[in-house]
C-alpha cells in the first residue's frame, strides 16, 4: 500500500518570472517550500505550534531540482509531495510539479530536525513521525 500524496495547486505570478515570462529557476525552491508547508498543515496542523511544543525546528540540509519543462506566467500548476525517506533525524520530501498532467519539475528537499535551543540534531518525535509516515510509501 502506498501513502497519501499531498496535492496543492498554484498559479504562476508575474513577479516569479524572468523577462521572457518563464519562471525564474530559484522560484521552484519557493514552490517546494509551499508544498512542504501544505503537507505539514494537512498531516499535523500548524507547523510552528507543533514544532514549538516539541522544542524542535527543521533545517534544510540538501535541495535538488530537475527542470523538465518551463512554467510560464499565468500557468496553473499542481504540486504533489510525498515523504520519500523518513529517517531517525531527517526526512526527504519529494515534490513533482505538473501542468496539465505533464511533469515540468521534480525535486527533493532533505530536512534535519534540530533542537530550537541548541541547534543540535534531534530524533523525530513519535507523533510527528507517525503523521508524516502517512505520506510515505510502504517500507520508507
Amino acid at each position: 500500500m502506498s501513502g497519501a500524496v499531498l496535492s496543492h495547486s498554484l498559479r504562476v505570478r508575474f513577479a516569479e518570472c524572468d523577462p521572457q515570462s518563464v519562471v525564474f529557476n530559484s522560484r521552484y525552491l519557493e514552490y517546494f517550500d509551499v508544498a512542504l508547508t501544505e503537507l505539514w498543515r494537512e498531516a499535523l496542523g500548524n507547523y510552528d505550534a507543533v514544532m514549538a511544543d516539541a522544542g524542535l525546528d527543521l533545517v534544510v540540509a540538501e535541495a535538488s531540482v530537475r527542470y523538465r519543462a518551463p512554467l510560464r506566467f499565468d500557468d496553473i500548476f499542481e504540486m504533489r509531495a510525498v515523504i520519500s525517506r523518513l529517517g531517525t533525524t531527517s526526512t526527504v520530501t519529494s515534490i513533482t510539479i505538473l501542468r496539465d498532467g505533464e511533469i515540468t519539475t521534480e525535486g527533493d528537499l532533505r530536512h534535519v530536525f534540530v533542537r530550537r535551543d541548541t541547534g543540535e540534531k534531534a530524533e523525530i518525535p513519535a507523533g510527528i513521525k507517525t503523521a508524516l509516515a502517512a505520506y510515505a510509501p510502504s517500507g520508507t
